[in-house]
């Protein structure tokens, strides 16, 4: 029998196919972003597959399952790609217009004038206002349907750095990143032979570059707005060490016990500000490394090869995406090394409170100490006049023995016993009461 998981396990590697195109196509895709206005990833999906079923509605299409996170469908005059991911979701539409005439070639103002959403209900679009991350138009162009030039080139992409390059031996790509006056960054892809479904999975890859680039980029707003969080801590944490080592001195530190709760107070209250920024970062910051290393991994499997006089792809990343991502690694190990400084800072002031207790433990011992030698000479004093009292009681018993005895007719003279007696008794209890100290002690 199969293990429960075997079958979704088995599909899950199959559940994101390319799409299969055959140049020329005209592609369009776009990135709804719900992750900051719904954090809980379970929300965020419920809200594409709504967006999705809207859309579905308007066609009179029945919408995908609950759960599912894959969806295609072929409207009649486009197809839709819809892919759920876990903080946004991906709609690629491509037209289904008919094949140019063999030597048709493009006008650079018929290059990216129609588009595949112009099938799609504007009202639609326009209900994703605020939500949408990337948006891209893709010209897939056959070799022999048109001629290049770097003016012609210059005409469609308005950016200063023209990126291009050659992939997989079999094809050309260019573009410039950047978002055009309709909202859309552009890209071209030339067929010079594409075997297969190479023409789809580069521009999948294509797309996926562009969607994964701005998703790691959410990462840089967050590390700008944290330096100068970081910077105002550490400034605090040396005023504080400032003030730690102006009283180094264990005798001034003991002079002013509240100096030093207020040090442990400010040090609480700096690490519960580092630890509360690292929250908030964290997700933003590994999901950021998550999605640069997607753009790396994506950019090698396009094997590019240079165009003479143009940056590829990945030198474009390297200057541009490359220095963000590092920004965001600093602020990672900024935050962590700050944590580091104020917990040791801590230990450090927690010791000088331990020696400065210690100190008055041993103050309130001495004053313990001397409050018993003081007693001991009281008690010492004390048993002096104890040993009188005693010996005074025990001499008038022996007086009344003596005066009873001459009652009986004893020939004794109580008077002159007594007198003998005091010295003994005396003595006698004096003897006592240091064999009795000797064996409490």
């Amino acid at each position: 029998m199969n293990h429960s998981l075997r079958i979704p396990l088995a599909a899950e590697i199959h559940s994101r196919p390319s799409l299969y195109l055959s140049s020329p196509e005209r592609i369009s895709h776009l990135a709804v972003f719900a992750g900051q206005e719904f954090p809980q990833a379970s929300n965020a999906q419920l809200l594409q597959q709504q967006i999705l079923a809207d859309l579905c509605a308007y066609f009179g299409v029945a919408n995908p399952a609950a759960e599912a996170k894959y969806f295609f469908h072929d409207f009649g005059r486009f197809r839709l790609k819809w892919e759920c991911h876990t903080e946004f979701a991906t709609y690629t539409f491509v037209d289904n217009a008919q094949t140019p005439p063999a030597g048709f070639s493009f006008t650079s103002q018929e290059l990216f004038a129609e588009t595949p959403l112009h099938h799609v209900p504007q009202t639609w679009i326009e209900g994703l206002a605020g939500r949408v991350m990337v948006a891209a138009h893709i010209e897939l162009m056959k070799e022999g349907m048109e001629t290049w030039s770097s003016t012609r080139l210059d005409s469609l992409f308005q950016g200063k750095v023209l990126v291009g390059s050659e992939v997989l031996d079999r094809g050309q790509i260019w573009t410039d990143f950047l978002i055009h006056a309709d909202g859309y960054s552009r890209f071209i892809v030339r067929d010079q032979g594409f075997l297969g479904q190479q023409s789809g999975r580069t521009v999948q890859r294509l797309l996926e570059i562009e969607t994964y680039r701005m998703m790691a980029l959410l990462g840089l707003p967050q590390a700008q707005a944290a330096l100068p969080v970081l910077s105002v801590i550490e400034g605090e944490l040396v005023s504080l060490m400032n003030g730690m080592t102006l009283s180094s001195d264990v005798q001034q530190l003991g002079a002013d016990t509240d100096a030093e709760q207020q040090m442990l107070t400010q040090i609480i209250d700096l690490a519960a500000r580092v630890e509360k920024l690292s929250l908030q970062n964290s997700y933003r910051f590994s999901a950021s490394k998550a999605y640069f290393q997607l753009v790396n991994a994506r950019i090698d499997e396009l094997r590019e090869q240079r165009i003479e006089g143009l940056p590829t792809i990945a030198e474009f990343m390297e200057r541009r995406l490359v220095p963000a991502m590092q920004t965001c690694e600093s602020v990672v190990r900024r935050q962590q090394a700050l944590a580091a400084r104020i917990a040791h800072t801590n230990d450090l002031l927690r010791t000088r409170v331990g020696i400065l207790q210690e100190q008055q433990n041993r103050k309130i011992l001495q004053s313990m100490n001397a409050r018993a030698a003081q007693q001991l000479r009281l008690q010492q004093a004390v048993e002096g006049l104890s040993v009188a009292a005693i010996s005074y009681y025990l001499v008038g018993l022996f007086s009344y023995v003596g005066k009873g005895l001459k009652a009986y007719g004893w020939a004794l003279n109580p008077d002159l016993l007594s007198a003998w007696l005091v010295p003994v008794i005396a003595v006698a209890v004096w003897l006592g009461l240091r064999r009795m100290h000797r064996q409490l002690h």
